[in-house]
């Protein structure tokens, strides 16, 4: 099988969604599985196309052991939608974006992030740009959650798959 792959979208592509890479590949690194997985992240809007992810986030991943300094910000690009198996938005607004763009065919490829995040009521991850550092602290925990729920998903799919094919 080749490489699942996954796109985390928010507005900017500066705040959310590159901490949402970040977390991810940190994840797959930890689970020796990122040889499965291609991850990138992208903004609805191209307001800082090319920028590295905000300082806050960026800080705040590194607090956490995670480097977002690789991360550049990108515009989402229409031929995403055949190219990645799944599209997260972090939040509705952007979920309408993405799904008003979408042809029929690759609708079940996006969904909210948050709806991964197994125990949790929220279903966006709030954008932290304009406010302290709680947010950036907050979307952390939030998108830590939601990967780690995406990940049991898709791997549990991935097993599935096997068992049908293989077996």
């Amino acid at each position: 099988m080749s490489q699942i792959k996954g796109l985390f979208a928010c507005m900017g592509n500066i705040c959310r969604s590159p901490t949402a890479e970040g977390v991810f590949i940190s994840l797959l690194k930890a689970k020796g599985t990122s040889d499965k997985f291609l991850i990138d992240s992208a903004g609805t809007h191209a307001y800082h196309v090319g920028e590295p992810p905000d300082a806050r986030a960026q800080q705040t991943a590194k607090q956490r052991g995670i480097d977002l300094s690789f991360i550049r910000a990108r515009k989402f690009r229409y031929e995403d939608f055949e190219h990645f198996d799944y599209i997260l938005a972090m939040d509705k607004d952007n979920l309408d974006i993405l799904q008003q763009a979408c042809p029929i065919e690759y609708q079940h490829k996006v969904k909210l992030f948050l709806d991964f995040a197994e125990g949790r009521d929220e279903t966006d991850v709030p954008d932290p740009y304009y406010g302290g550092q709680n947010g950036f602290n907050n979307v952390f925990d939030l998108v830590t959650d939601a990967a780690e729920g995406f990940y049991r998903k898709v791997l549990g799919l991935l097993i599935f798959h096997r068992r049908l094919c293989c077996d």
